[in-house]
């Protein structure tokens, strides 16, 4: 399995910074090339790229800004689990997008998404 981790940091409040990320079924903001988003119950299935992406939401803490997810259909993983935490970091924040995956070739794929995922959200507060 292997493993990596993504952050940035943003001058928005740790609270700000969490209701973009934490929000599972608002990822149209840090992925605006999604064509589709639907939600049935704890999935949220992403159309993007011609792709249809099943993830599941494992858990979400709002007093530890946590969110954990994997993804179960759509890409060519045996097993993925996806964290993205918020930290505060003065009168801003950090975020961190970290990941577990097999096969291990995928870890670089989820790397660089992450990453553009990040850049994507500097961009929404204006930051990029």
């Amino acid at each position: 399995m292997a493993s990596g981790a993504v952050e940035c940091e943003l001058k928005v409040s740790a609270d700000d910074a969490w209701a973009a990320v934490g929000d599972f079924a608002g990822v149209g903001v840090i992925f605006p090339d999604l064509e589709s988003l639907e939600i049935e119950g704890d999935d949220r299935i992403l159309g993007m790229f011609g792709m249809k992406i099943r993830e599941r939401l494992i858990e979400r803490d709002d007093a530890g800004r946590r969110l954990v997810y994997s993804i179960t259909e759509g890409v060519p993983v045996d097993s993925h689990k996806g964290i993205v935490t918020v930290e505060e970091v003065g009168s801003g924040s950090k975020v961190i997008w970290a990941w577990e995956v097999t096969p291990d070739e995928m870890s670089d794929l989820m790397g660089a998404s992450y990453s553009g995922a990040l850049e994507q959200l500097k961009k929404h507060f204006g930051e990029a």
